[in-house]
């Protein structure tokens, strides 16, 4: 990955992308990260537009670096939201939740450089062929939102590279420079890693919610929620109600009633642990302790290479 597509794409020293999660994606991580040589986003899911322009013009404030806005495109106010993008010259958006088509031509033509999320090969095909610059393919190890295919990330990197031409970033389970190596063999020339950096010294996340992540094991999460939007959470008394709902047939509506507004930011933001939506990836289980966004930037990036010398033994 030392010569990728992505680097030269990005104007970045590492392919290392921090996801743009909801709640904790601010302009303090998203700063710190592309500070330390990757790309950090902002995450302007869980921000009204007045709030992602002023994360925007702070995160300006504290680097000269590249850094980007991840854009979930079923945001009830994204014309806004894209608005304010182009105002405030931001060079890259990534795109998730929604179709690629809809904005992405209007993003080029102001010269931004635009990445779609996906879950599958087909996704990836049509994301192409609106004319994203590069995709970001998620396995089902990831957190938050997921595809409903459930295709693991080493199934599916092969996949999608196979479907296109244009640049591949590996994401979900990804935590350690020995699965950036894995990703890249599979054909990724990139990362985006969500998990480790919502547990980072500058993710906005509710420092309760960062030590239940370091607390959890194998199995403490779930995909759920899959007649809405499937969506991975820590089991919490929340999920264990949702579950207990779907066992008992609940319809869509139901589900959604039960889910009502504000979980994600009630568990996440505030840390209320009982009743919140907790989302997370299944690599929280190998997160011991919080630590600087640098830091980790740095210690994936060692590990690359010395994964890569080990192997050349």
């Amino acid at each position: 990955m030392t010569s990728s597509r992505i680097q030269n794409l990005f104007d970045i020293h590492i392919p290392i992308i921090q996801a743009g999660m909801v709640w904790c994606s601010g302009w303090r991580l998203a700063s710190a990260v592309s500070e330390a040589g990757g790309l950090g986003l902002i995450g302007a899911g869980s921000m009204h537009p007045e709030t992602l322009q002023e994360h925007i013009r702070k995160c300006k404030a504290t680097t000269s670096k590249p850094f980007g806005v991840n854009v979930p495109l079923l945001y009830p106010e994204v014309d806004k939201i894209m608005k304010i993008l182009v105002h405030e010259h931001i060079k890259i958006v990534f795109t998730s939740a929604g179709n690629p088509s809809l904005w992405t031509g209007y993003l080029k033509e102001q010269g931004i450089t635009v990445v779609h999320v996906v879950s599958s090969a087909k996704f990836a095909r049509k994301s192409e062929q609106a004319g994203v610059d590069a995709i970001v393919a998620e396995g089902f190890e990831a957190g938050g939102h997921n595809g409903r295919e459930e295709t693991t990330t080493l199934c599916l990197i092969p996949m999608v590279c196979d479907a296109v031409s244009i640049p591949v970033i590996a994401a979900g389970g990804i935590a350690s420079g020995k699965a950036i190596l894995a990703v890249e063999a599979l054909g990724a020339e990139g990362v985006q890693i969500g998990t480790l950096f919502a547990v980072s010294l500058e993710s906005s996340a509710h420092e309760a919610f960062k030590n239940k992540i370091i607390e959890l094991n194998e199995g403490d999460t779930a995909l759920t929620m899959k007649q809405l939007t499937p969506v991975r959470l820590i089991k919490n008394e929340f999920y264990q109600r949702i579950l207990k709902a779907e066992q008992q047939g609940a319809s869509a509506e139901e589900l959604q009633k039960l889910l009502g507004r504000g979980r994600a930011k009630k568990g996440i933001f505030e840390g209320d642990l009982i009743e919140g939506e907790l989302e997370i990836g299944q690599a929280a289980a190998s997160i011991k302790e919080v630590k600087p966004a640098s830091q980790i930037v740095y210690e994936l990036w060692n590990e690359y290479h010395s994964a890569i010398r080990h192997l050349i033994k």
